[in-house]
């Protein structure tokens, strides 16, 4: 059985305001794997950072049961503070430090010895490629290495799980692709990593399971391609290299139309949900009637897709409603002027 990183059932979370009550979380359910990838998706005001929130022992849920990193979040909320790490949006980066000093000061802030505090910091430096940069403010970083060092501070307490929120906003392509290198290297080693991100083609590239929330509710989970098989839309190309094959085709297969984009007027486009079972057919029809095609490619629609068909809403920069607080990103200090932290 896998072990569960997150375990969720039925949180619950609302405020008052002078319009009456705003249900945020209606009752949804989470079950994270330890050592994935889970990202948590959905429009502004979904409920996304309250979420977040509560799991990272910030404010109470008004209902349900939670576990995380194996604590009872209302019973041990000091044992789920020292196993996670959260690293916000927002750089936690004192610039007027040093690489080096910033890591250091995470130490202190842990309560490692001095010695074990120099240790860390060095093998952080080291893992991050941040070495030459050590001794240099953290002013004149750039923005991908400040993402770095921000992500190697939350390491310093060897957390099992993340909270890692936007983590590539601003980054150029180049340092994108080194973020997720090292998120994909902190997942081989057994970490967990709860992602929220509004870069869909992120969440495609990194998550394991993905959950869509909704006005408080989880509309959709599953992986990225069962996702988006919910979608209609999706097909199965065949390329053929002459017209009597692709006539063939199409009489053997009962359906389908000739791409248009193709110059050569020699694929075909079935439609097709694009799973296993699916494919396997269409290949046997095409194997009984002796057709092979040269080239076969499978087209499924994409996050963007299923983003906009399940919420009828586009992406944007999220700030959940009723949410009005500053955060200490890596030692949970914090003032929320709606709910009183755990």
């Amino acid at each position: 059985m896998t072990n569960l990183a997150i375990a969720a059932n039925g949180l619950r979370k609302s405020y008052r305001d002078k319009n009456g009550e705003k249900v945020v979380l209606d009752g949804i359910d989470l079950a994270v794997p330890e050592g994935t990838v889970f990202s948590l998706l959905g429009p502004n005001g979904a409920g996304k950072t309250t979420t977040v929130q509560i799991l990272s022992t910030l404010i109470r849920p008004d209902g349900g049961t939670v576990q995380v990193a194996g604590f009872d979040l209302a019973r041990q909320a000091d044992d789920v503070r020292g196993a996670i790490g959260v690293t916000g949006q927002y750089s936690a980066v004192d610039k007027l430090l040093t690489g080096e000093e910033n890591l250091l000061l995470m130490a202190d802030l842990r309560h490692l010895s001095r010695r074990d505090g120099k240790r860390r910091a060095a093998e952080l430096l080291e893992r991050f490629d941040l070495v030459e940069a050590a001794g240099k403010t953290a002013s004149t970083y750039s923005g991908g290495m400040q993402r770095r060092l921000d992500l190697a501070m939350t390491l310093v307490g060897d957390p099992r799980l993340i909270f890692l929120d936007e983590p590539t906003t601003g980054l150029d392509p180049r340092s994108r692709r080194s973020m997720y290198q090292i998120i994909r290297d902190l997942v081989a080693d057994g970490v967990t990593i709860f992602l929220t991100t509004q870069y869909l083609e992120e969440a495609d590239e990194l998550a394991d399971h993905i959950a869509l929330l909704d006005h408080g509710t989880l509309i959709a989970q599953g992986t990225p391609e069962e996702l988006k098989r919910l979608i209609p839309g999706g097909h199965i190309s065949l390329r053929f290299t002459d017209d009597d094959s692709l006539k063939t085709a199409l009489d053997t297969l009962g359906q389908g139309f000739v791409d248009p984009s193709d110059d050569d007027r020699l694929t075909l486009q079935i439609p097709s949900d694009g799973g296993v079972a699916s494919l396997r057919e269409l290949l046997a029809r095409l194997d009984t009637a002796d057709i092979e095609p040269a080239d076969l490619s499978i087209h499924t629609p994409d996050l963007d897709d299923v983003f906009l068909t399940l919420t009828g809403q586009h992406t944007g920069q999220h700030t959940d409603q009723h949410t009005d607080q500053h955060t200490d990103q890596h030692t949970g200090q914090h003032t929320d002027q709606n709910a009183e932290a755990l």
